[in-house]
């Protein structure tokens, strides 16, 4: 069980390290030059939806990277398209291996997963969304329906 939490905690886990993003961003970069919220939503397509980064992680680290010289900015259609310089290429093929899409694979490979420690990483990640975006009526209710789905794993439990 340990082993499941230190796993979980790495790979879904709400926060994500600085370089995961900084890694992240140079990867995708490396292959096409994107907007901010085209880098977004293609990190969480490649994680499979368990980690999508919020426009305050992604920004300061593209703003951080052209400060480097490692990436440049043209805006095209009042959007901000941003590419990789010839040293931010260098630096994106030194980090290509650091990405969650290309370490992991899916998240639960590497795991060695059943199917009820699987359900509870899904359940987490819904109470998790809950607690941070629903309202006090709405975390109530997923309150309650997590008690209840407690009780009810342990009656399951309590039958032969």
């Amino acid at each position: 069980m340990n082993q499941f939490k230190s796993e979980f905690d790495k790979r879904v886990g709400t926060r994500v390290g600085r370089g995961d993003v900084r890694a992240a961003v140079l990867t995708l970069l490396a292959e096409q030059p994107m907007h901010g919220y085209q880098i977004i939503r293609e990190i969480e397509s490649r994680t499979d939806g368990r980690w999508k980064p919020s426009p305050g992680s992604v920004y300061p680290t593209l703003q951080m990277l052209a400060d480097e010289g490692l990436v440049t900015v043209e805006t095209k259609q009042d959007r901000k398209i941003y590419a990789l310089t010839e040293e931010g290429r260098e630096v994106a093929a030194d980090v290509a291996d650091d990405v969650p899409w290309e370490s992991s694979g899916s998240w639960s490979e590497g795991l060695h997963l059943g199917s009820v420690p699987k359900a509870a990483v899904e359940l987490a990640q819904a109470a998790t969304q809950a607690a941070r975006v629903g309202s006090e009526a709405q975390q109530e209710a997923v309150a309650d329906a997590l008690n209840e789905a407690r009780r009810t794993i342990y009656s399951i439990l309590a039958k032969e």
